[in-house]
């Protein structure tokens, strides 16, 4: 078994585990145990186990055993939580053909919610988790609000969804662990609300109860003996009891030890990681030899390749721009040979676009001459790396331009662009998502073929082996199928992971529900995506005053249900395909415009200082909370922009105006902040306080603690908190000038207006 294995959540009834997922040699398998409320069934060729739940019995976490040749695995098996949900939709006397549900809860696909008419009102039954979902009713074909709802929510655009709210039930009532202390010999726990049962793992391998002490709710935890003779490990702790499962606790081990400074962290800990992503073309022009922007006058300047190269990252690097602002890991757009001419877009207006951002590939495995060579990419990686920063590299596996020769050869391995029915299949997001074309010039690879599989996973992993890289971002990760997903992983941990003892970090790019994002982490598929959900419910938070930090706390808490209390996912303070959070924050929007064509019509600057400093909110908070920090890079000085391709000008390193040094200035801190703080990094997290205004966020990892508090309000802002008993508030140090004093459990701080505080020890 490679690296720690994901829990797995269990279908309601019945549904299908993939072995190979964990076993990279399934033929080892020797057999698999059985718990209560679960049957299960082996396939003969042992890549599979067909479960059967009886929900009754089932507990809220279980363990799967594998036997293999004299090793016994663990696998945490977590039972759904998800509930029924009549619904209902009141017609108030008009009368309609069809009404449907589309939002959060289908992923906005109406035809797959379809309501019946019965007694007058139209129904349905939703299976839902706990959560928030936006929605809205179809009534014959109109999008409408819910005139029952009591609640709505912004959808980002000028416009309103209705809101269901799905109540998690005792669900607070179930356990929650942090940790407490910590020596060579042994770890101790502290849990509330009460434990039924423990279940801590050392790698895969659950622990004996002759290692483990419970006494007064504290569990001691006696540290293995093999862990000495390993560089890193990691220990996990789950716990469940009547009302429902705990967080989990995640702690690395270096050579048996708990580590307590993040120095102590190899680049390749991927939860240290704090990700800056550019644009190639946009970035650093290094090498003005390069410079071949496509000579058309169909295309506009803002579509054209401005000159930014391989060699002008490789320069940032050497010089510490990235170092300074905290940096460790740079995302760098698609570098493979894009055509050389212009291409006309389907739908209308019909612009004309070069290739200069990367994503039409026609070489799978070749540097874009406009960008370098292999000589070049080989120094920008060794040169990132001798500067302790990984690099990852945009990968598209979900398509090809019509110039690659792939296409010409196997047109049998790409999807139709016409359905059946001679419907245009182009755009089709959601309804059509494995199978839709982005663009007529844009073949859909069809990975029900085998052989199709094969080739473009061996693509990416001639990155992997050929120039070192540390892993990769995914392009349109929903569009491509799991086939896909599973065979490139696969690949990956036997020929890199295993083969060259090194790690490799997959993150993926999702729009759609949590749901949805979660099915394609795991084990043997991505090990994270961006949490767009996340910054989706935080954007209007920070960028105005229309809505509360409540709705932030729980996000964040959906966000630990489906991904886990500590997990690789990234967020973002924006990215290229939407306009910048300036845009929203700065004044520049005009309600109910087209974001797209803003940025081709009119000119998009900051009209309201005060976005600087909800920029520096987002920042603050992106920096604080699980997961991988993500700066979109022009947002460390904050650069303005409507949506593509507004949203990726050229970059700016000099003459900047006082307010955006201000923004680089206050995001280099947090950046190195984030990367010497082990209570970020590997922290347990709690919200201590949301309101309309504010939201305070504690991480605490044993002794080392840190506290973030936003004031989103124009006036300042004087807050009480309490801080639970257990969390060392000793030498509690603001980092930011604001007063803040601590006795005992208790916190006072006064904050400024637009501002925030984070306080550490």
């Amino acid at each position: 078994m490679i690296g720690i294995a994901a829990p797995i959540t269990l279908p309601l009834d019945s549904g299908t585990l993939y072995l190979q997922d964990f076993i990279v040699d399934v033929s080892l398998i020797d057999s698999v145990s059985a718990v209560k409320g679960l049957k299960f069934a082996l396939s003969s060729n042992k890549e599979k186990l067909h479960v059967q739940v009886d929900a009754a019995q089932v507990q809220a976490l279980s363990e799967l055993k594998i036997w293999s040749k004299g090793d016994v695995y663990s696998l945490i098996l977590k039972r759904s939580v998800k509930k029924n949900i009549p619904y209902s939709f009141d017609p108030r006397g008009k009368t309609y053909q069809s009404v449907q549900l589309a939002g959060d809860i289908n992923n906005w696909q109406p035809e797959q919610t379809q309501l019946t008419l019965k007694d007058g009102k139209w129904t349905t039954n939703l299976v839902l988790n706990p959560g928030r979902y936006s929605y809205k009713v179809v009534v014959d074909g109109s999008w409408i609000l819910d005139p029952a709802a009591k609640d709505s929510t912004s959808n980002g655009m000028g416009a309103f969804n209705s809101v269901l709210k799905v109540e998690a039930g005792n669900m607070d009532k179930a356990p929650v662990l942090h940790t407490e202390k910590h020596n060579d010999e042994s770890i101790s726990i502290a849990s509330e609300n009460g434990v039924t049962e423990y279940f801590v793992l050392w790698e895969n391998y659950r622990l004996p109860e002759n290692m483990l002490v419970l006494k007064d709710n504290k569990l001691t935890i006696k540290l293995p003996k093999q862990a000495i003779e390993m560089e890193r490990s990691t220990l996990r702790v789950w716990a469940f009891n009547e009302n429902g499962s705990s967080n989990d606790l995640l702690i690395p081990l270096l050579k048996g030890k708990v580590p307590t400074q993040t120095s102590q962290l190899k680049r390749n800990d991927f939860y240290k990681s704090i990700l800056y992503f550019m644009m190639v073309d946009r970035f650093n022009n290094g090498d003005s030899l390069n410079d071949k922007p496509v000579i058309d006058d169909r295309i506009d300047f803002k579509a054209n390749y401005q000159g930014g190269d391989l060699v002008g990252i490789t320069q940032k690097i050497k010089d510490g721009y990235f170092k300074n602002l905290g940096i460790n890991t740079i995302w760098v757009s698609p570098i493979v040979q894009n055509p050389q001419g212009a291409w006309q877009e389907y739908p209308k207006p019909r612009r004309w676009f070069s290739g200069y951002h990367g994503y039409w590939p026609v070489l799978e495995t070749k540097v874009d001459t406009r960008f370098g060579n292999d000589a070049v990419l080989e120094e920008l990686v060794s040169t990132a790396h001798a500067n302790n920063m990984n690099v990852i590299m945009d990968f598209v596996s979900n398509h090809i331009h019509k110039e690659n020769p792939i296409y010409k050869q196997h047109p049998d391995w790409f999807n139709s662009m016409y359905l059946p029915d001679s419907t245009v299949n182009i755009r089709i997001w959601d309804a059509q998502r494995l199978t839709t074309w982005f663009d007529d010039f844009m073949p859909d690879i069809n990975y029900e073929k085998p052989e199709a599989v094969d080739a473009f996973s061996d693509s990416a992993l001639y990155w992997l082996k050929k120039f070192k890289i540390d892993g990769f971002r995914h392009d349109a990760t929903k569009h491509v199928s799991e086939k896909f997903w599973r065979t490139l992983t696969q690949k990956i941990k036997q020929e890199v992971i295993l083969g060259e003892n090194r790690g490799v970090y997959q993150i993926g790019e999702t729009f759609g529900s949590r749901e949805l994002i979660a099915s394609y982490i795991g084990s043997g598929m991505l090990d994270a995506q961006f949490d767009f959900n996340l910054y989706f419910d935080s954007r209007p938070v920070f960028a105005s005053q229309t809505e509360s930090f409540e709705k932030v706390a729980e996000s964040m808490k959906e966000s630990a249900m489906y991904y886990g209390s500590h997990s690789l996912m990234g967020n973002i303070t924006g990215n290229h395909d939407m306009p910048r959070f300036l845009y929203y924050a700065g004044g520049s929007q005009i309600p109910g415009e087209d974001e797209k064509e803003a940025g081709w019509s009119r000119t998009i600057e900051v009209e309201d200082p005060r976005g600087y400093a909800r920029l520096k909110m987002l920042n603050a908070f992106i920096m604080s909370i699980p997961g991988i920090p993500i700066i979109y890079y022009g947002d460390e000085i904050g650069m303005p922009g409507a949506n593509d391709p507004d949203n990726r000008r050229m970059m700016r390193f000099d003459g900047l105006s006082k307010e955006e040094a201000d923004v680089k200035s206050l995001t280099q801190k947090l950046g190195n902040i984030r990367n010497s703080s082990i209570a970020l990094t590997y922290g347990d997290t709690r919200v201590l306080s949301a309101g309309k205004d504010h939201l305070v966020i504690l991480r605490q990892y044993f002794d080392k603690t840190a506290i973030l508090v936003l004031n989103r309000s124009e006036k300042p802002l004087n807050l009480k908190f309490n801080v639970p008993d257990y969390v060392n508030i000793q030498q509690l140090k603001s980092q930011f000038g604001n007063q803040i004093t601590s006795n005992k459990s208790n916190i006072s701080i006064q904050i400024q207006p637009l501002s925030f505080e984070l306080a550490l020890n």
